[in-house]
């Protein structure tokens, strides 16, 4: 139980530690975008015994929490958009296959243009492009906006 107790702080300081150096590293106005990640938890059910639990473990929802609390303060903003297919869709061409990602080798090779990258850079560029897309059109399908 203790350790338990001792895990919890610990991952809420480093929340908290991200959440700051986020904040404090970008001029203010900015918007930041997460996958929205409610219902990741259903998700481990398809999750190997070995990852399960780092793949529960972690709390999205307080960094979520102290992300958006801390923005607020530094006069940014924290939207969550639709996490699918951010790391199958080709930021270059927009092509959309699940054999674009090879999940092993974190690999991203786009099969419509051969663009290759890694595949977590691959869903950080989709999200930045919906983020833009939503400063611009003030809408982008399956966004939701923290307050």
């Amino acid at each position: 139980k203790a350790i338990g107790h001792r895990e919890n702080r610990w991952m809420q300081d480093v929340n908290h530690c991200v959440s700051k150096a986020l904040v404090e590293n970008n001029p203010k106005h900015t918007l930041f975008v997460l996958e929205d990640l409610s219902g990741i938890r259903n998700a481990t059910e398809r999750v190997k015994t070995k990852d399960f639990y780092v793949s529960v473990s972690w709390s999205f929802y307080d960094l979520e929490q102290k992300l958006i609390y801390k923005a607020k303060q530094n006069q940014s903003s924290v939207i969550k958009v639709d996490p699918h297919y951010t790391s199958q869709c080709c930021p270059i061409c927009g092509h959309t296959e699940k054999a674009n990602r090879n999940k092993k080798i974190h690999l991203f090779t786009c099969k419509n243009c051969g663009y290759k990258s890694n595949d977590d850079r691959i869903g950080a560029m989709n999200l930045y492009r919906m983020g833009i897309n939503y400063l611009v059109d003030s809408q982008v399908p399956d966004t939701v906006v923290t307050e």
